[in-house]
């Protein structure tokens, strides 16, 4: 198993990756969502300047908030930067659109930005589309210090729903999905390799990672309790949000979670003052950062526990071996507050056990 860090990308994050770096992570995911966090790239950028083994990726870039040359471009400066560890992660937009009040970006689209980006990082002529017009485009200056592609920049697709799922499959270098029991993991596995066999390949084969949060419980404390709520909360309240958002992201949540939801439908966001035509702007406040005043009242312990790593670290141990049973490669644990002491006690307490 390989443990990452998730950070809604800041540019101080690298304070906490060179702890992360010494404390048994791996690799450290930025998510791009302009309307709520820093730009993804510079932080990046600061991220490879300060670590020396840590794999840096987009957790993830939304093609269509950025053209795929742009897309290409900024990846391969990272990768100028930080040589060989460098995933470009690409998905078709939870908050990324959703704060802007936009669907998600259809398969088409995202199949054709992960092809054009692949052939870009491979150095290779493109067709580009502007409107109406196609025009052949490539990078003209690979070898004078702007950009790296000699080294392999793999990309990974974001998926949850079947259809995003086989996408993965067929097209992609390594696969991201979200924290879920071993058994939906296997079914979406499944999922993935059906995509794989239009192409010859297995999906064991690829990398994957699965985001979440975590805590470690103190002895005799709840799951519940206010250090617990502070640190997961804003990241267990995102199952709320993508059940309003009626997202592909919430299409594996267990039916008991409909009845909370029901709750924060009619109690919480019935009571929010903003239009109906911009309501996402004020569901979409605080998102994966902070609890907004009165959601702290929906966090109950299914949901905490459901939606995040917490437990003892013999909890999260057993946890991380079912998923590890049926094919989970890597863990990423996303970083809000706190974040060194999250990171050293994670990995005292399960790293280093593991």
């Amino acid at each position: 198993m390989e443990f990452a860090i998730a950070y809604p990308a800041r540019p101080d994050a690298w304070q906490d990756l060179v702890v992360a770096e010494d404390h048994g992570f791996s690799h450290a995911w930025f998510y791009d969502s302009q309307m709520l966090y820093s730009d993804v790239y510079v932080c990046m950028a600061l991220a490879a300047e300060k670590t020396t083994t840590l794999t840096l990726g987009t957790g993830v870039a939304i093609p269509g908030n950025r053209i795929a040359p742009v897309t290409a471009h900024s990846i391969a400066t990272i990768n100028q930067l930080a040589p060989g560890r460098v995933i470009l992660g690409l998905g078709t937009g939870f908050t990324g659109r959703n704060t802007m009040g936009l669907p998600p970006l259809p398969l088409g689209a995202l199949r054709e930005q992960t092809e054009q980006c692949r052939a870009l990082l491979r150095g290779e002529e493109v067709l580009y589309r502007d409107g109406q017009r196609q025009r052949w485009i490539k990078f003209l200056h690979p070898d004078r210090g702007y950009i790296n592609l000699t080294d392999p920049i793999p990309i990974y697709i974001a998926a949850n729903g079947p259809k995003a799922l086989a996408l993965t499959g067929e097209l992609a270098d390594g696969w991201i999905t979200t924290l879920s029991d071993p058994d939906s993991f296997q079914k979406n596995l499944a999922q993935v390799q059906r995509g794989a066999d239009t192409v010859g390949r297995q999906a064991s084969s690829l990398p994957n990672t699965m985001l979440t949060t975590s805590c470690v419980l103190q002895p005799g404390e709840s799951a519940v309790a206010p250090r617990v709520l502070e640190r997961v909360g804003p990241f267990a309240l995102v199952a709320l949000h993508a059940l309003w958002e009626r997202s592909a992201v919430a299409a594996d949540l267990p039916p008991a979670l409909q009845q909370l939801y029901q709750r924060y439908e009619t109690e919480y966001v019935a009571g929010l003052r903003s239009p109906a035509d911009r309501r996402y702007l004020e569901i979409h406040e605080g998102h994966l950062i902070y609890m907004k005043p009165g959601e702290e009242q929906y966090l109950d312990e299914t949901l905490i526990r459901g939606f995040s790593l917490t437990g003892t670290g013999e909890d999260i141990i057993a946890r991380l071996k079912a998923l590890e049973a049926v094919g989970l490669k890597q863990i990423a644990i996303q970083v809000v507050n706190n974040g060194r002491q999250m990171i050293e006690e994670f990995s005292r307490q399960v790293i280093a056990k593991y």
